[in-house]
């Protein structure tokens, strides 16, 4: 299996290569219709919730920037929007998605700072996944001249966050050391490459056991996720860890926080422990909640340790935090022309095999980011198994298992 993942993380490498001249293409419409390609939710739930269709095409508002996306990234978030496993879930039908990145079509009244053909990366509260998007000027930022589409909506949300998490919260210096969870996924491989721009930092990460051949040196100690790591860890840092960075939640909170050295901090970032079957589960939310350590105000008190939570789109769409990001995004941007930082990315999907790359997620298949390639045609395999799955019925889509265990051939694109 860890070869399967190594190939197709070159085999994806190979295609940004071979489509980075197309990159410079013409900004125009392949055409004047008013309507465009999108991936919408029709309703909370399993895969057979997701098509793909056509929308009317939106146009910039005041202050807003049009853009004609290339590519738009997936993440784990957003299988916990496709179930309605999230606080206060929008209304459905919806277009999912939180990022993407592309070239300016066109530009609203009072927006400045941006031109059309500029190359730019976006974050979006939803509507992430058509071939066009409009977004506040604040949540839009030009790309670095070297940076391929693929990179760029492997890069914002990811990066953004990892920095924010370890600087900006837990304030990691020189000789600190870090647990991050899910070490193989595309936050995890943003942690280390920024733990490698400070001075001797110990970056622990878990991850499922195929996955190890691929990033053994993108950390310093690597264990598998289903072995007993507290101890492991303890093995070789008795005293613990300055830093946690947990995007499981359940179980793996308490075991956390008690791998804490005094003034150590704890982040959650996630709850992907939620997710075990195809479509929401009450029994699997309410037991990882109950497996959750209650947290005793005094006990931190006196064992001088630091719990915080952190979600950068809550701090950008509800708390003002866009100038904040923004100077964060320019500090990435200078680390990675400087080659200092790089996203990883897994694999291209068309937006035609969004179920097939969402489950890829689900099954914790990937090394690293997942892409919708909003100009790649789906291969004609995979839109003959999407037309018989759809044929299929809700049954066999929406029944719940627990799919870490199952063996899934990856995609090769």
């Amino acid at each position: 299996m860890a070869k399967e993942g190594a190939d197709m993380t070159e085999e994806t490498e190979y295609m940004i290569d071979r489509n980075a001249g197309k990159e410079a293409a013409s900004v125009e419409s392949p055409s004047n219709a008013k309507e465009m390609r999108a991936v919408v939710l029709a309703g909370f739930g399993g895969l057979n919730k997701l098509r793909v269709t056509r929308k009317a095409m939106p146009e910039p508002q005041d202050g807003e920037v049009k853009i004609r996306v290339k590519a738009c990234g997936l993440n784990f978030l957003d299988l916990m929007v496709r179930q309605g496993n999230i606080d206060n879930p929008p209304k459905t039908p919806l277009v999912p998605g939180f990022e993407c990145c592309g070239i300016v079509e066109s530009v609203g009244e009072n927006t400045q700072g941006f031109e059309i053909g500029d190359r730019v990366m976006a974050f979006m509260n939803y509507n992430a996944w058509a071939e066009v998007v409009c977004t506040p000027v604040d949540f839009v930022y030009k790309m670095p001249d070297e940076m391929m589409f693929a990179e760029a909506a492997a890069f914002s949300l990811n990066f953004v966050a990892a920095y924010m998490m370890l600087f900006e919260v837990a304030s990691l210096r020189e000789g600190m050391s870090v647990l991050v969870h899910s070490a193989g996924g595309a936050v995890g491989q943003a942690v280390a490459q920024l733990c490698s721009t400070v001075p001797n930092v110990t970056v622990f990460g878990i991850a499922s056991c195929f996955k190890h051949a691929s990033i053994k040196d993108s950390v310093t100690h690597l264990f598998d996720r289903n072995t007993d790591y507290i101890q492991e860890v303890k093995k070789i840092s008795p005293d613990g860890v300055d830093i946690v960075l947990d995007c499981l939640c359940g179980e793996n909170t308490g075991k956390s926080l008690s791998l804490l050295k005094p003034l150590g901090t704890y982040i959650l970032y996630g709850a992907s422990n939620m997710v075990t079957g195809e479509t929401k589960s009450f029994f699997s939310f309410a037991k990882s909640w109950w497996q959750v350590e209650k947290v005793n105000p005094i006990k931190l008190y006196e064992e001088n340790k630091v719990i915080a939570g952190f979600s950068l789109l809550n701090l950008l769409f509800k708390q003002g935090g866009c100038n904040l990001v923004k100077s964060v995004m320019d500090k990435l941007l200078s680390l990675y022309k400087q080659k200092k930082i790089r996203p990883l990315v897994d694999s291209l999907w068309a937006l035609e095999e969004v179920k097939e790359a969402m489950q890829r997620i689900h099954d914790r298949g990937n090394i690293g980011k997942l892409i919708l390639d909003v100009e790649k045609s789906p291969t004609p395999l995979m839109a003959n198994d999407s037309t018989e799955t759809s044929e299929a019925g809700e049954e066999e889509e929406e029944a719940e298992g627990d799919n870490d265990s199952k063996e899934r051939m990856p995609f090769i694109h």
